[in-house]
């Protein structure tokens, strides 16, 4: 989309630390990770350890600019839900929720109709939810992103309020490139979000909101290749994975983000 004031939206770089560090080695990361991200100005930083750590950080982060979010989030207040986390539990400890990664999707049966319930219930307690889409290797090379993308979010965001839209956060994420090295290019990035996640956003929400909704790219980010997808008029920031457990690769991306 044309005419959007990118400097109007925070960038947002979220470190999503999947299944690693127990709550000593998340603290410990945290307080090597905060000297290098608390000068930064401009940029959103939310951090986001398994839930087993949420209760172990949120004290090192309180009172600080850097935000914390959870990995997962059940939509159910409470129930017989083993080994899931609620809305009120996550809300206790952190302000943002990753909901439908590509691994929870590929690996735990995670469904657009899921990703569109934790949607409501995420943003009905307050949370800002990161919502990731993206397409396998197999759909991108039978030429299927487009259709992929764009069905991920229409389903995923079905039934929000255009008013509550600026309260969501969307990464796109192929799956052929997390953690394998491969990222996809700044340029090819761009095009899947100005030619298909905007125009779906402004479907669902209009024009006004859908430009209003910040975009992550995710997949291989590091410090060397930052700059460049944050160049693009259609990125917003990132959702780096591995990179984020390396302090000096991560505080590298956050910087790059700076406008």
């Amino acid at each position: 989309m044309e005419g959007v004031d990118r400097m109007d939206r925070m960038s947002i770089v979220a470190g999503n630390w999947k299944m690693n560090l127990g709550p000593e080695g998340a603290a410990r990361l945290v307080q090597a990770l905060l000297p290098g991200l608390l000068p930064v100005n401009g940029v959103e930083r939310v951090l986001c350890p398994p839930a087993i750590s949420l209760d172990r950080i949120a004290p090192l982060l309180r009172g600080t600019p850097v935000r914390l979010g959870a990995q997962q989030m059940h939509w159910e207040e409470s129930g017989a839900f083993t080994g899931e986390i609620s809305p009120n539990m996550v809300m206790e400890l952190a302000e943002y929720v990753i909901i439908g990664h590509s691994e929870r999707r590929g690996m735990f049966g995670e469904t657009d109709e899921t990703v569109r319930k934790r949607v409501h219930a995420a943003l009905a307690h307050g949370l800002i939810p990161i919502v990731c889409v993206g397409e396998t290797a197999a759909e991108n090379e039978a030429g299927e992103t487009a259709r992929v993308v764009e069905r991920q979010v229409r389903l995923g965001l079905d039934g929000v309020e255009a008013a509550k839209a600026p309260g969501i956060v969307l990464a796109y994420e192929p799956v052929w490139a997390i953690g394998t090295g491969k990222a996809a290019t700044p340029e090819g990035a761009n095009a899947v979000l100005a030619d298909v996640v905007r125009p779906a956003l402004a479907a669902l929400f209009g024009d006004t909101a859908a430009r209003s909704i910040r975009i992550q790219y995710g997949g291989s980010v590091t410090g060397e290749n930052a700059a460049a997808f944050f160049a693009m008029p259609e990125i917003d920031g990132a959702l780096v994975g591995g990179a984020s457990l390396k302090p000096g690769d991560f505080t590298k991306i956050v910087a790059a983000a700076q406008r």
